[in-house]
């Protein structure tokens, strides 16, 4: 009986060590962020100040004017509840051209932007 307590002891106390070494963890380390981030980064890619990919201004407002708001109608200013995208995302080799771009709802552009 006393040997049959201590097998059931020691196996219990065994569990956590094997969950912990084959469980997987849903936080990878700052060290494999950064080696994915680098391997998906656009090495051509024009950079502003921040490191971010540089947008062109001017063909935002080209899509913006030949393109209105489909919450508004309008051609020229904010648009609630859209955000101006890229079909071909720039990192991907997109162009930064009107005709790469789209209207998207927030939760729809969130949704790509996880996924990209």
């Amino acid at each position: 009986m006393n040997r049959l307590i201590l097998l059931l002891l020691f196996t219990l106390a065994l569990v956590p060590f094997a969950e912990a070494k084959g469980g997987k963890s849903s936080a990878r380390p700052a060290a494999t962020r950064a080696a994915k981030s680098r391997a998906t980064r656009c090495a051509t890619c024009t950079r502003n100040r921040k490191g971010h990919i540089a947008r062109s201004v001017s063909a935002k407002r080209s899509f913006q004017k030949s393109h209105p708001c489909p919450s508004t109608g309008k051609t020229a200013g904010a648009c609630p509840g859209y955000v101006i995208d890229h079909v071909v995302a720039l990192k991907r080799g997109g162009a930064d051209k009107p005709g790469n771009m789209q209207w998207q709802t927030i939760a729809a552009a969130k949704a790509k932007d996880k996924v990209e």
